[in-house]
């Protein structure tokens, strides 16, 4: 019975794998060579997306890459969210290990033309989940976070470990029903992107990945504690937010790799 329902498991993961890799029309550039490694499922995505001056951007990023803007504006976007169900590929799921909290802080940049998001830092309620993203060259920190959900609404905060000026609180919640961004729309140009950049003691790294294409909500949010970017200086954000609301996504990863 055991062993019955261990291959109905497996079946069931191996269909999920194929329909993502099978939906790919959305995607600007071909899936990457060589089998993906990692799969992860978020869920209650906020991404909060502000225009920036571009010269506040720009003197923070590698050399290598283009600050990429749209209708000249760049942009900075906020991200909490709750990762599930998290797996190397051919390998069994460990729970502990499996779920964890995440707050993203990204730009959009261009390589070689190619339109990608370079992060300024991830940060990850478990100290395993933060240690892992270091050693794959990713700007993680640990941080005490929290997500609760009440009806509609929710509530996240997190305080990074060590540097308790650096956090993010709010209440946040969907509205109006749920759409896929048309191409050549400010959504668009902040959701669809398939590739990652980071930087580490002067080399630039480049990660791929893939999953269906977006579909998203609009959202409001209270925010109540925002100091994620304090590299931006006071005063940086002079416009209103953008808000997306996601309520999940399963996502596969590739190796990340040295960007030459």
């Amino acid at each position: 019975m055991m062993k019955l329902i261990l291959k109905q498991s497996h079946d069931r993961r191996q269909s999920m794998y194929k329909d993502i890799l099978r939906h790919k029309d959305h995607r600007e550039y071909q899936l990457p060579q060589g089998p993906w490694i990692m799969m992860q499922k978020w869920e209650h995505l906020l991404f909060m997306h502000f225009p920036v001056k571009e010269d506040l951007i720009e003197r923070h990023l590698p050399p290598e890459l283009e600050l990429d803007t749209y209708d000249g504006n760049a942009w900075i976007s906020i991200i909490p969210f709750k990762v599930r169900a998290m797996r190397m590929r051919k390998m069994p799921q460990l729970p502990y290990f499996g779920y964890f909290l995440e707050l993203n802080v990204r730009t959009y940049v261009k390589k070689d033309g190619i339109a990608g998001v370079y992060f300024f830092s991830l940060d990850a309620s478990k100290l395993h989940a933060a240690a892992g993203g270091r050693i794959a060259t990713l700007p993680y920190y640990y941080a005490k976070m929290n997500l609760k959900k009440k009806q509609d609404e929710i509530i996240f905060s997190s305080m990074r470990k060590g540097k308790s000026e650096v956090g993010f609180m709010a209440n946040y919640h969907p509205v109006g029903d749920t759409y896929h961004p048309d191409k050549g729309s400010l959504d668009y140009w902040l959701m669809e992107r398939y590739f990652l950049y980071s930087y580490r003691n002067g080399t630039l790294f480049r990660g791929d990945i893939h999953h269906k294409k977006w579909e998203v909500q609009r959202a409001e949010a209270n925010v109540k504690k925002q100091t994620m970017t304090p590299f931006l200086g006071g005063n940086s954000y002079t416009a209103k937010p953008m808000l997306h609301y996601v309520q999940s996504k399963q996502a596969l990863f590739w190796m990340i790799k040295r960007n030459f």
